[in-house]
């Protein structure tokens, strides 16, 4: 018998541990640790901090999905990982040993790095749910005195898309509200150009961006490091090509979200050999990690090199398609080992996205997500935000169903030549 646990129930935990499961021995046992009993769809945040979703909307119950999947659920949260011991110490006092681990816990958000960052601080966050149930007050009040608006990512951030949705979805709402033009938006990024993503661009981003930002009467700030941020006042500044100073802006504002950096959680962060040194699990091209061979790791915590220099520095995104290809791959190696076999196979990390701008929006096919690449397509029109509508459903109705692919999800990604695992020769 083994015990394979997946640490973290978020997107890419929950869905291990589904994938997990059909590649089990009979005697075999999956343990899926989470932090308390609930899981959120992240892609929704932004739609909840306008008003568009409420909070119980997105979120699912755990527990009673995993028993009917025969997967056992602990919700007490991990407190340290020790490799060396084959061991998860609980933040309850309790511990939970592994034959193979899978890493899937996330990011921890990096707001104390800025002075007045997050929403202990002087602005807003949709990286959780709670974080965008709690800018949606804050947007109540403010649209009762609108005032200028600043959006954006922080230097070090990884995660541009949400930016920009919730920018055009703020745009959206306040010419619903027919308050538009009262409120001047700013977009404040340190990427080194409209577009960026992390990625260099995905097709023609740049220019599909920019002109969005234009029509919308969106001024943006690139290049971009946010020295700090008081009540009503963010201290920006820009620099050259460089890195050496260009400017410095101070920009007014009545309502602020700046997504963070990212890092490790605490549980993993500096375990030697197990992560680099912000805290991001190391793995090979099989999902997994050189110095421990029984520790795998997907999603947003698997480190991954910048696609290359830039003046302010910019992460890499992990996007939805490309973690459930990790996800897959894992499943597929480890099914290997406990059939006495090799790991072989390899994620594609492909990336499809799809970005609400509130009643448009962007979708983009990178293939594989990180150039150079095979497909490399972005477009944009009404269609993607009522598909992005579609993708949240269907999403939520696969969590609650216990399935990872559906055979049609399948079978459609197939009819348009997308897929997960890359053919190893």
């Amino acid at each position: 018998m083994a015990n394979v646990v997946v640490l973290g129930a978020g997107l890419s935990g929950v869905l291990m541990a589904y994938e997990l499961i059909p590649q089990m021995r009979q005697e075999d046992k999956v343990i899926l640790i989470g932090q308390g009993p609930t899981y959120h769809f992240v892609p929704s945040n932004p739609w909840v901090a306008v008003g568009w979703r409420k909070q119980s909307d997105i979120e699912i119950s755990l527990p009673d999905i995993m028993q009917r999947k025969k997967i056992e659920y602990v919700g007490a949260g991990a407190k340290r990982v020790h490799p060396k011991e084959n061991r998860i110490e609980l933040e309850d006092g309790n511990s939970v040993t592994y034959d193979y681990l899978v890493i899937a816990t996330g990011p921890d958000l990096a707001f104390d790095e800025i002075e007045g960052l997050g929403p202990e601080g002087n602005t807003q966050s949709i990286c959780h749910v709670d974080h965008a149930s709690r800018a949606y007050d804050a947007f109540q009040a403010f649209v009762e005195a609108p005032a200028p608006i600043v959006v954006g990512a922080v230097q070090g951030a990884s995660c541009f898309g949400p930016a920009y949705e919730f920018a055009f979805i703020l745009d959206t709402e306040l010419r619903r509200r027919k308050i538009r033009d009262k409120v001047p938006m700013t977009f404040v990024t340190s990427e080194p150009y409209i577009g960026h993503l992390g990625l260099d661009g995905v097709g023609d981003t740049k220019g599909l961006l920019e002109s969005e930002m234009r029509e919308h009467h969106i001024k943006w700030i690139t290049n971009a490091k946010v020295k700090t941020v008081e009540d009503g006042k963010m201290v920006v500044e820009e620099v050259n090509e460089d890195g050496s100073p260009k400017a410095t802006h101070e920009l007014p504002f009545g309502y602020a979200m700046m997504l963070p950096a990212f890092r490790g959680v605490p549980a993993v962060k500096d375990i030697e050999g197990l992560t680099n040194p912000r805290g991001f699990i190391l793995v090979d091209e099989h999902q997994r990690n050189p110095a421990y061979p029984n520790i795998f790791s997907v999603g947003v915590c698997v480190a991954i090199p910048p696609t290359g220099p830039t003046p302010v520095p910019c992460g890499v995104p992990k996007t939805g398609f490309m973690i459930e290809s990790m996800v897959t791959a894992t499943a597929h190696n480890i099914g290997a080992l406990l059939k006495g076999q090799a790991p072989e196979t390899q994620a594609t990390w492909n990336a499809v996205c799809l970005a609400d701008f509130g009643d448009s929006g962007v979708a983009f096919v990178a293939q594989p997500q990180i150039p150079p690449r095979n497909v490399n397509w972005a477009s944009k029109g009404k269609w993607v935000h009522f598909a992005k509508i579609a993708f949240e459903k269907f999403f939520l109705h696969k969590i609650r169903r216990g399935t990872a692919e559906p055979f049609y999800e399948k079978f459609m990604l197939e009819r348009l030549n997308i897929t997960k695992l890359k053919e190893v020769k």
